[in-house]
């Protein structure tokens, strides 16, 4: 007869989980990916190396799902942002505006989001988050050729250029603390658009 776990035992190794994934979480904030080894998290979510390859694989998987809900909690985050009042342009300048201000307080969990050097799964689910994001702008832009306040565009294309744009210029200030480039970025988004500058 196959064993099946109780709710009790299964509701303590969720908890456990939850309480890995947040062990990673901090870890991958204060460290970045090179630094969130399986050792690490097990060490601040305060359980033995094994208990975390109970629940995970390895380190990849571990961060992908990390990385889920980061990205998650991001586009929930920034789709927040993009229903305020505003033009389409405004919205789209919002969307990239907040993602910024939010990837400075974790830089180091931004970095690794962004650009670090990972392993192939963690580069897959980065590729996921830059489709998300590329399609909630595209979504702005073709709002705004449909009504006339955007020249005609292929709103997809635009929108990956600001997604990636907005990266490149982000890698700066998340690994030099230097944020100057960040005041213009409302302004290059402005003209990417097509639109008069905000």
């Amino acid at each position: 007869m196959p064993y099946r776990r109780t709710p009790q035992v299964q509701a303590r190794l969720d908890a456990q989980r939850e309480a890995i994934l947040a062990a990673a979480g901090a870890v991958l904030a204060e460290r970045g990916y090179a630094g969130c080894s399986v050792n690490a998290v097990a060490e601040q979510a305060g359980v033995a190396t094994g208990t975390v390859y109970r629940h995970f694989p390895g380190k990849a998987e571990l961060v992908v799902e990390l990385f889920q809900r980061i990205v998650n909690h991001e586009v929930q985050a920034v789709q927040k942002a993009a229903d305020r009042p505003g033009t389409p342009a405004e919205r789209v300048a919002a969307v990239i505006e907040t993602f910024a201000e939010r990837a400075l307080k974790v830089p180091r969990q931004a970095y690794a989001l962004l650009a670090e050097p990972v392993d192939a799964p963690i580069e897959t689910e980065r590729m996921v988050f830059r489709r998300v994001f590329r399609d909630e702008l595209a979504r702005h832009v073709r709002e705004g050729v449909r009504t006339g306040l955007l020249p005609a565009q292929d709103a997809d294309l635009t929108a990956a250029a600001l997604v990636g744009g907005a990266a490149e210029v982000l890698i700066g200030p998340l690994t030099t603390d230097s944020t100057d480039a960040i005041g213009s970025l409302r302004t290059f988004i402005f003209r990417a658009l097509g639109g008069p500058d905000a």
